[in-house]
């Protein structure tokens, strides 16, 4: 399957969208009591992670303008290959943390080279 930048910029957008949309109204425990919203955020974070590496892989300089674009990926590959140590207090505080401000600088360049 082809891959373009744009699209995957849009599809990581979605998945910050996505994640910040089942953590923002609801506290950590019930978070921790929510099977169905841990497991729809972690996969959100494995569709962030994996449309970054493929900007890596089609355009690497687009990822000079986000912060911390390694940590993403890195994230992504810990909740998909190392599910069993998987914290849930990270994830939701990178959710409730860090995702907001990553949305925005992920918005700001798609609409930079759009």
């Amino acid at each position: 399957m082809n891959h373009s930048p744009k699209v995957c910029l849009f599809d990581a957008i979605t998945a910050c969208k996505y994640i910040i949309e089942f953590t923002s109204e609801i506290s950590y425990q019930d978070y921790l009591k929510d099977a169905k919203t841990r497991f729809a955020v972690e996969r959100q974070f494995e569709i962030l992670g994996e449309a970054l590496n493929r900007v890596k892989k089609l355009s690497p300089r687009l990822l000079d303008k986000i912060t911390d674009w390694q940590d993403v990926i890195s994230f992504r590959n810990i909740v998909a290959h190392a599910y069993d140590k998987l914290n849930d207090g990270i994830v939701f505080d990178t959710a409730a943390n860090d995702i907001p401000g990553l949305c925005i600088e992920l918005e700001n360049l798609l609409e930079s080279i759009a």
